[in-house]
């Protein structure tokens, strides 16, 4: 017998702002929201989603855990998301277009890190 990855959840200080602020990221849409808990999903039937309950504390050090994103345009869609809100994170990964990395990494509002992949070629 084997699991179902239903989803992954994110302790977030305002739950509703930020899962809002990823749905836009990742063009979801919210399917769940309840006192304590809202979710996302690329549609309402299609798993995983993302969970966004509350958490008293400010997250303390780096993530253990972190989503890759990998549009068309790495570029463009850094970009976008830091016209939304994001902020680059230095956690010494070097230099992209340098050889070193091919990533970029960033942190959504609330400070959780994600890195913005270049395309597959």
């Amino acid at each position: 017998m084997t699991s179902v990855w239903e989803s992954l959840t994110v302790d977030a200080r305002d739950p509703a702002r930020l899962a809002r602020w990823w749905a836009e990221a990742l063009g979801y849409q919210v399917v769940a929201d309840r006192p304590g808990q809202v979710e996302i999903r690329q549609s309402p039937d299609r798993l995983p989603g993302l969970v966004f309950v509350p958490a008293p504390e400010d997250r303390q050090v780096r993530n253990r855990l972190h989503l890759d994103l990998r549009p068309a345009d790495q570029e463009a869609e850094v970009e976008r998301l830091v016209d939304m809100g994001a902020r680059h994170v230095d956690v010494g990964q070097g230099d992209v277009g340098q050889g070193d990395v091919d990533w970029i990494m960033l942190a959504d509002p609330e400070g959780n890190e994600f890195c913005v992949l270049r395309q597959r070629g």
